[in-house]
């Protein structure tokens, strides 16, 4: 008996209830992916701590109160990282020294370990949400949370602009890290632990290969390209903010949520507070380069403009933008005169053509990015009808593969859209061959393949999502805008999940699927789909 109670430590009850749990992987140590995911939360607590030393500060000088709760949930976050990377570290000297290397992993458990290393992030990231008390339950600190991390934006939060700045700081930062999150995981960790697991970018289908190059034969090296670039944009649209009416803390908190697409703001009003075309016009600018796929920036940056110029996917990106600008801009002049159509037009901008194309252009920039911000004009469930369709459309596509964006992607359209030019091709001249090529490379049938059923399982889960959240208690055009907007990471919804109100009200079934949708939403499907299918679990 006393030889069972002396077992009872929290580290021991830790790992059995993740062993049970959570380390339901094929093959492999189990202490081998403890100290991985330890890895993975140990990340998550240092920026943690930097939330607390922010909240610290202002507890000096403001007397906020949010400080300790901040480092408790700091600490109860590190301690399990220290437990699960010490319970990893025991195999080696268990083995009589000999060290367990990463590259024993299999790619089935590369999609185990990004899944459920997103759902660990999302869990601990709850923590601070709950300890200092800015939302008062579970489910909707994890819907917050995982809209954090999977940059969708969509909040349940409706007094913003009374959280202390320690929490509004964290939600920042938690975006900041989903940004780029899911490239470094797929291309850092996931193919240095195997050498034979970059497959597994393929499962993700986000085919920067057909248009993007390889940035270096080792794919740490080329993350750590991708994060650095990364950063510096982030520092450049901070400083961009601060020099307009932006102080130091809200230009930095917003950098950290416009690079990475995620539209969390430090005020309820998001960008429409600071009521500036300044701001709003820079903003533009910096939501359109974090929807380009970044590797492009590495190419520019070494004075391969050229490459960059000719990228496909690039001129498809600009050109939905400038027509889906314009017939924004046009619907302006055109919605108020159709009484039918028009609900609301107090919610139109001004009658001035700035007015007019600076709404068009930020709508059209913020849902397309899957950023999310609203501007000074952006309640578009009071625009009326015929803006409706267009910006589903624009939820639905996202922007470029590689980039921070949510969304199916510019490139799976192209894709798509050639294929099908091809087969009417193919029936015209049947002895012909055709290929489809994207940036004058062609794509081979096994990815064709897959972009057709990342498409076919799109809309399928998306059927699905509606008929449950519809069930669920939502109205069946809400469902339709709920669903996309958490499957697409975008942020706003309709009606009473629209731009200008929250997910609040939401039923908790509701709230538990969207989390679901966002996660699978930003792990491209495949990721989170292939766990579920018994075919992934058969040891043979």
């Amino acid at each position: 008996m006393v030889k069972v109670i002396s077992h009872l430590t929290p580290k021991n009850i830790f790992l059995f209830v993740f062993k049970k749990y959570i380390f339901l992987q094929p093959n492999n140590d189990l202490k081998m992916k403890a100290k991985i995911y330890g890895v993975f939360i140990l990340v998550e607590a240092f920026f943690m701590g930097v939330a607390s030393m922010v909240a610290l500060y202002y507890n000096v000088h403001s007397g906020e109160k949010d400080v300790v709760s901040l480092l408790a949930a700091t600490m109860i976050t590190g301690i399990f990282g220290f437990i699960l990377l010490s319970a990893g570290r025991e195999r080696a000297r268990k083995g009589g020294g000999r060290v367990q290397k990463f590259e024993s992993l299999t790619m089935k458990d590369s999609f185990v370990l990004v899944t459920v290393a997103w759902v660990l992030f999302a869990v601990f990231g709850m923590l601070p949400f709950i300890f200092t008390g800015a939302i008062d339950n579970v489910t909707d600190a994890f819907f917050e949370s995982m809209s954090g991390f999977t940059t969708t934006g969509a909040t349940i939060m409706n007094n913003i602009d009374s959280q202390p700045h320690g929490i509004l700081f964290w939600r920042s930062v938690i975006q900041w890290l989903g940004g780029l999150g899911i490239i470094v995981l797929f291309l850092a960790i996931i193919p240095a632990l195997n050498k034979n697991s970059n497959k597994t970018t393929l499962y993700a289908a986000e085919m920067s290969g057909l248009s993007v190059k390889k940035l270096h034969p080792k794919m740490a090296v080329t993350a750590r390209h991708l994060y650095l670039i990364y950063m510096f944009l982030t520092i450049v649209c901070a400083l961009v903010y601060w020099a307009g009416p932006m102080n130091f803390y809200d230009a930095v908190c917003h950098a950290l949520t416009t690079m990475s697409s995620g539209g969390f703001s430090t005020h309820q009003s998001s960008i429409g507070y600071f009521n500036s075309s300044y701001v709003e016009y820079f903003c533009v600018l910096f939501m359109i380069m974090s929807g380009i796929n970044f590797s492009l920036y590495y190419f520019l940056a070494r004075g391969d403009v050229k490459y960059f110029l000719k990228n496909e996917e690039l001129r498809w990106f600009f050109g939905v933008i400038v027509i889906m600008v314009a017939v924004m801009t046009a619907l302006f002049y055109y919605a108020p005169t159709v009484e039918t159509i028009a609900t609301n037009t107090s919610a139109y901008p001004e009658p001035t053509f700035e007015s007019k194309f600076r709404a068009a252009l930020f709508h059209v920039v913020t849902i397309f990015s899957s950023t999310g911000y609203q501007g000074s004009y952006y309640d578009y469930t009071l625009w009326g009808g015929l803006f409706l369709f267009p910006t589903l459309l624009l939820m639905l596509s996202g922007s470029c593969a590689g980039s921070t964006s949510g969304g199916i992607k510019v490139i799976r359209w192209m894709v798509c859209l050639k294929s099908i030019r091809i087969t009417i091709k193919q029936f015209l001249h049947p002895s012909a061959v055709f290929s489809v090529k994207v940036s004058k490379e062609v794509v081979s049938n096994e990815i064709l393949l897959r972009t057709l059923n990342f498409l076919f399982f799109y809309v399928i889960i998306c059927i699905i999502s509606v008929v449950v959240l519809s069930i669920s208690g939502c109205e069946f055009e809400e469902s339709v805008f709920n669903v996309v907007t958490a499957l697409s990471n975008m942020g706003p919804g309709y009606k009473s999940t629209g731009p200008a109100t929250t997910f609040s009200d939401l039923t908790v079934t509701a709230k538990w699927v969207m989390s679901f949708l966002m996660l699978i939403g930003r792990l491209e499907i495949y990721t989170v789909l292939l766990i579920f299918t018994p075919t992934f679990w058969n040891k043979k």
